[in-house]
């Protein structure tokens, strides 16, 4: 039975707490209030697939209308790696330090240009009569030599944003949202929020 509410889509408390910041207004219910291990394989080959992946599912579950993101950081030097990977760049497992450390690793010896990357999140908003609807942000910048600054999450400590001259994890929450992927493709998918 739909609610009125959005079930937004995401076993992950740290983009469930930004993306509640970014689309204040907006009532949401986490899908881990139905399901506490609530967890869907990605098999998608793009961001896009595997936001519709999880948001399809979600919608499938609860009979609600369901949001769900999936963000990747893409890195020139590397041919765009870790891309959809991103989240499980060191493996298994792994922890957002053991992700920043592999990337880190692997852009050593690479300098200026090189080191450029960029921050993409595909964001899914599905209806339980199969209505969907995708969209994207994007942010362009470069990893860092070493991490800086102590918020954020993820890859933010080694994503310098040229919009903010500082890291994601060296802002504030607001700051960051102001410019962010996450923030753009959300700030995208809010009139269709709005009319669910």
């Amino acid at each position: 039975m739909n609610t009125g509410r959005i079930v937004l889509a995401s076993g992950n408390p740290d983009k469930l707490r930004e993306i509640r910041l970014i689309l204040t207004g907006i009532a949401f219910e986490s899908i881990l209030d139905w399901h506490a291990d609530w967890d869907v394989e990605e098999t998608g080959l793009t961001i896009r697939e595997n936001a519709l992946i999880k948001a399809r599912a979600a919608a499938a579950e609860t009979g609600m209308p369901s949001v769900a993101e999936d963000t990747g950081l893409f890195a020139w030097a590397l041919g765009g790696a870790p891309g959809v990977y991103s989240a499980r760049y060191a493996g298994p497992g792994c922890t957002y330090a053991d992700n920043v450390r592999k990337i880190l690793n692997a852009l050593l010896g690479e300098t200026g240009d090189s080191r450029q990357a960029e921050f993409r999140t595909a964001a899914a908003l599905v209806a339980p009569n199969g209505a969907e609807i995708v969209v994207e942000g994007v942010v362009k910048g470069m990893i860092t030599f070493a991490p800086e600054g102590s918020g954020g999450f993820g890859y933010d400590p080694v994503f310098f944003c040229p919009e903010l001259n500082k890291t994601f994890a060296s802002v504030s929450d607001a700051e960051k949202n102001r410019v962010s992927h996450r923030a753009r493709a959300f700030t995208a998918l809010r009139p269709h929020l709005e009319g669910v």
